[in-house]
């Protein structure tokens, strides 16, 4: 008598292995969708905004700004405590950060580039500080830009004042309590440019931080 195979199911390992698998996948087609999800930008939010839309609120740029933020700069430099509107900070943040030739402006990320933060903006409101920058992608031939954003306060730790983020956004994806994510979103996308050293070497002399409507307040020791 032919003896005959038994058909065997699959063993609960790769039902469990599948299940993670599909539940991975889940998460990462979601979080693809919510990062490429249409973010508006505008200066206000306005009155009739939908319930399920997201805002990306710029703060003020104002161009009569900059020799007053160069006034503050140079006295902070110089060890003195100084009150910086959200203008003034924009013009410093525009200053600092690097520029791209006028025929380079317009077109998209480099080919060899994955990521290429653009320059930071600052919104400063009701003792909050947002900042925000868009950022264009090319990832596998798809172009695209989205918005990166971060709203929280400054603490003191150790030695000197750090920002610290109550929210942390891309596109429409919060990742504010995926920490890993969090700090590459943050060091690598967000504050990508380096700040110089002579600025940095200020900040770690300050002895308070405060924010005041949208003023922000720097107190040296």
């Amino acid at each position: 008598m032919a003896s005959r195979k038994i058909k065997k199911g699959p063993s609960w390992l790769e039902v469990g292995l599948g299940a993670f698998l599909a539940v991975i996948l889940g998460v990462v087609l979601g979080a693809a969708y919510l990062v490429t999800k249409t973010v508006i930008t505008a200066k206000e939010l306005p009155k009739d905004a939908p319930a399920n839309a997201i805002y990306y609120l710029e703060g003020s740029r104002n161009t009569t700004s900059s020799g007053a933020a160069e006034e503050a700069r140079k006295n902070f430099l110089a060890g003195e405590s100084v009150d910086v509107t959200e203008s003034e900070v924009n013009a410093l943040a525009g200053d600092g950060a690097p520029s791209k030739p006028a025929a380079e402006k317009d077109k998209p990320a480099p080919a060899d580039k994955m990521l290429t933060p653009g320059t930071i903006n600052v919104r400063i409101r009701e003792g909050t500080i947002q900042f925000g920058c868009p950022v264009d992608y090319n990832i596998f031939t798809i172009l695209g830009t989205i918005i990166v954003q971060a709203k929280g306060s400054f603490e003191k730790h150790g030695s000197g004042f750090v920002f610290v983020p109550d929210s942390v956004m891309v596109g429409g994806c919060q990742v504010n309590h995926l920490p890993i994510v969090k700090d590459l979103v943050l060091s690598k996308l967000l504050f990508s440019h380096p700040i110089p050293d002579d600025m940095a070497n200020a900040w770690g002399k300050l002895g308070a931080v405060s924010i005041e409507g949208s003023t922000l307040r720097l107190k040296m020791q």
